[in-house]
């Protein structure tokens, strides 16, 4: 009884900041009714609720959930504030991500055949793929929504998990990727299964392109590089795929009209501020007015912003909870990766590893690309803000990594707990 009751500060602290943020919302000018408590009291219970059972069945790294809901109790103070309809649908989001967070932290435990599945995660990848673009919805220049009973879901986000499970598929068992020589002029040549694997990394990333999802198709570069950077004994393939990374960007710049202007506007956003520098101006202006403690939930003006629920959430963040709740919002970030990274090296098993060092590096470059962009610190890329920015795809997924991560924690803290009682 006394594990259950034994509540630590972090969470008494997340709780604190919803009540406090959510009565300021109450009695914000433009007179939140009584559901705006409601609503409150809903996030408070349900992530009170979620780390009760957390604590009461020992899962593994409890701050990695500690974390994670302070990131989206800021996001949907944020969001409901912005647009009290959004902020409706991303907590309705949120519970459905705390169960699929759960469902995808006991399946993970009970299963161990994930890594035998390379071709399934390969196959499922590319179907969801030519779904998108074949029945994709164009928003915004980038095909890739497909709208289900007038629901949009975003495959990208589910394909993520995927590509770092068929990754993670491949250091298990590196002789599934290994192809038969091939006969050429009455010689056979050998291709090594590193080489299968970078083919196959790069399919992902061009179906990316071919959907003009530029800032994704970055992410999972990052993703693959970093992987083959920790994973492989040769240098010889990464500085072959570091040239064709630098390649790539060179080509997208010259000959890629929407990289060009995205590049021009981080270079000098003032030159159209009315017109394509608009969005990074207004996100500037807002970051600026905010000043070291914000203007104030509510009292700040980040709609002039376009997108501001989604690709400008930091922005607005930033605007009304000042320098000091924008550098709370990265310093979180940083604990999740640290704590993702500490799972990665405890844990024994090598596709566990894999997954989680994935898992970690998928949060934490996507944190960077966005926040980068949203502060002109590298060209804007328009990928979400895990956890924190507008959007029922990347929220649920997000959590399902979170649960998978939860899980693969256990299995660390059970080795170390073994280790533990025989030196004793």
């Amino acid at each position: 009884m006394g594990k259950i009751l034994n509540y630590h500060r972090p969470i008494r602290m997340i709780l604190l900041i919803n009540i406090i943020a959510f009565t300021l919302l109450y009695l914000y000018k433009e007179s939140y009714d009584y559901h705006t408590i409601l609503f409150g009291l809903g996030v408070i219970g349900l992530i009170n609720t979620a780390y009760f059972l957390l604590k009461w069945g020992s899962c593994g790294d409890e701050y990695l959930f500690l974390i994670v809901a302070m990131l989206v109790s800021i996001g949907i103070i944020m969001i409901y504030r912005l647009d009290k309809s959004l902020g409706i649908k991303q907590i309705t989001w949120f519970v459905i991500g705390i169960v699929l967070f759960f469902l995808s932290y006991f399946v993970y435990q009970k299963f161990n055949f994930w890594d035998r599945l390379i071709y399934v995660y390969m196959g499922c990848s590319f179907i969801l793929f030519l779904l998108t673009l074949l029945l994709g919805k164009n928003i915004q220049g980038a095909t890739n929504w497909i709208v289900v009973k007038g629901q949009s879901i975003q495959p990208s986000e589910i394909i993520k998990i995927f590509f770092v499970f068929f990754i993670a598929s491949y250091y298990k068992h590196p002789e599934k990727l290994k192809i038969p020589p091939i006969p050429v002029n009455g010689k056979k040549i050998n291709i090594g299964s590193d080489i299968v694997l970078s083919a196959a990394a790069y399919m992902y990333m061009g179906f990316l392109v071919l959907q003009r999802e530029w800032g994704s198709a970055v992410l999972f570069f990052i993703v693959y590089f970093t992987l083959l950077y920790v994973f492989e004994n040769g240098k010889k393939i990464l500085l072959i795929n570091g040239i064709l990374a630098v390649l790539g960007g060179i080509g997208g710049f010259l000959f890629v009209h929407h990289i060009k202007v995205r590049v021009d506007v981080w270079l000098n956003p003032w030159k159209d501020i009315a017109g394509t520098g608009y969005q990074i101006t207004q996100s500037l202006f807002a970051i600026g007015s905010g000043g070291f403690f914000g203007r104030g939930i509510g009292l700040g003006s980040p709609k002039y912003i376009p997108e501001v629920q989604t690709d400008f959430i930091f922005s607005a963040i930033c605007e009304e909870m000042g320098i000091f709740g924008g550098t709370a919002v990265v310093f979180l970030f940083f604990l999740l990766v640290y704590r993702g990274c500490k799972i990665a090296m405890e844990v024994e098993n090598a596709f566990n590893k894999a997954v989680a060092l994935g898992i970690t590096i998928m949060f934490g470059f996507q944190t960077f690309i966005i926040i980068g962009g949203v502060i002109k610190l590298i060209p804007m890329t328009g990928i979400t803000l895990p956890f924190v920015s507008y959007g029922g795809s990347s929220l649920t997924t997000s959590f399902i990594a979170l649960g998978i991560l939860q899980a693969i924690s256990k299995k660390a803290y059970e080795v170390e707990e073994e280790l533990t009682v025989a030196k004793e």
